[in-house]
């Protein structure tokens, strides 16, 4: 069993920056690959980016490239997302979540957060 819990949201200004935590419990937790996800009011979820559980490997959706950055830390079993440049159009609720396998896609992962949420705004 994984528990995964966020934090680091908040409101802040367009240009500004943001660093969102999941930190996970759990004694396989550095064995799965982890993502984040976010949902906007009244869209669907959508990929944000993901990291395989080595670390050695990131992926992100197109709106996001170049401007957001995944890490894990194993030791604190704690996943990072370090956000840039934020724009008006990435308030949302952002999700953690972690699976064994890598997806690019909400339905099928096993273990998910609650949410923080994060509102660029001037």
């Amino acid at each position: 069993q994984v528990q995964l819990v966020e934090s680091g949201g908040g409101l802040v200004q367009p240009g500004d920056s943001l660093r969102l935590s999941c930190e996970g419990s759990g004694r396989s937790f550095g064995a799965y690959a982890m993502h984040w996800f976010r949902q906007a009011p009244g869209k669907e979820r959508d990929f944000v980016a993901a990291i395989t559980w080595s670390g050695e490997s990131t992926y992100y959706g197109d709106s996001v490239k170049d401007r957001f950055t995944i890490s894990r830390d194993k030791s604190k079993n704690t996943v990072y997302l370090e956000m840039k440049n934020l724009k008006p159009e990435d308030t949302a609720v952002y999700y953690c979540a972690a699976d064994g396998l890598l997806r690019v896609h909400d339905s099928g992962l096993e273990y998910w957060g609650k949410g923080t949420l994060v509102t660029v705004s001037s």
